[in-house]
């Protein structure tokens, strides 16, 4: 038997699935995984929340990063691994999605039981007031002006994406309900994380601690490869498309 079809007959028999994705569940949809050898982070230097408070020129460069990668990859679109997650879904055989992804692909798919832990760059939110506000237009402005846009609201406050910076403590919240989702797992898939970035990549542990079975799919090797139940070293979404086929056979 095959490790697509151990999976596929898992996938038709846990009762409750929590699929974990990485930035390799994103890459066929053109967006790079940034922390791959060549990636993005090994020519820029990611910009530090600390610096971002507290730095005018740190901010700058925050939103020059992300303006930018917002005109380059704003445009991109779900592929097949995400479509095939969202059909699970509604299909029953998904009960829930933690994503290291700020994207919004999952949704763009047709998922609705996602959640972002390491926020969406698809907002911006204030760094003092409650405001937020979908991010498209602060970025073409910022292109535009070379401007770090105000705060319409508060008029004081610094805008930032609502994403987890470098340095940045995650949302409690968010931790608590990915922590209560990866506990309630009796068949947890990480599909395209290395699982260096903590605390997310300890969820992971997490399940397995808590009964679950694991399942890693994976192009690379990852740290936690030596707990899996299944490893499946492939591209996400022709593994997804394989499991797919046997699911309907």
């Amino acid at each position: 038997m095959s490790l697509h079809q151990e999976l596929a007959i898992l996938l038709t028999n846990s009762e409750k699935v929590i699929i974990f994705t990485g930035a390799g569940m994103s890459t066929d949809s053109g967006i790079p995984d940034f922390r791959s050898p060549g990636g993005k982070w090994s020519k820029v230097t990611p910009v530090m929340f600390n610096d971002f408070m507290n730095n005018y020129d740190s901010r700058f460069e925050y939103w020059r990063q992300k303006s930018e990668g917002f005109a380059e990859f704003g445009d991109a679109s779900p592929n097949t691994g995400h479509r095939l997650l969202a059909d699970w879904e509604q299909h029953g055989l998904v009960d829930g999605i933690v994503t290291q992804n700020i994207d919004g692909l999952h949704q763009d798919a047709g998922s609705k039981l996602v959640i972002e832990i390491h926020g969406t760059a698809r907002e911006i939110q204030c760094m003092h007031c409650d405001f937020r506000d979908t991010a498209d237009e602060y970025c073409k402005t910022f292109l535009e002006s070379q401007t770090i846009p105000p705060c319409p609201a508060c008029e004081t406050g610094l805008l930032k994406h609502a994403t987890i910076s470098f340095g940045q403590q995650l949302n409690d919240n968010v931790l608590l309900a990915a922590t209560t989702m990866a506990k309630s797992a009796d068949l947890f898939i990480v599909m395209g994380s290395s699982l260096v970035v903590e605390p997310a990549a300890s969820l992971p542990v997490i399940a397995k601690q808590h009964g679950a079975c694991l399942a890693i799919i994976n192009r690379d090797s990852t740290q936690l490869d030596s707990l899996a139940d299944i490893l499946i070293k492939d591209n996400i979404a022709n593994s997804l498309d394989d499991i797919n086929k046997l699911l309907n056979t």
